[in-house]
């Protein structure tokens, strides 16, 4: 699943600890999250949607083509 997340944490001029501290996650995850080797739970995402004000399809997109 690929997303937005590295520019909406810049846009905020957050690190990636301070996001992670927001959301309640470690900076590992936010690293994670961001390069596309982990997809969020579905209460992290929402966490992560809510923390900046979009929806799941405006930071979320989904990689349908299987490997």
């Amino acid at each position: 699943m690929r997303n937005i997340l590295p520019e909406l944490r810049q846009l905020r001029g957050l690190t990636q600890l301070e996001l992670g501290e927001w959301v309640g996650v470690s900076r590992q995850t936010i690293i994670s999250l961001e390069r596309g080797r982990y997809n969020p739970s579905l209460s992290l995402a929402f966490r992560l949607c809510k923390f900046f004000d979009k929806t799941i399809e405006d930071v979320f997109f989904y990689d349908d083509e299987i490997h």
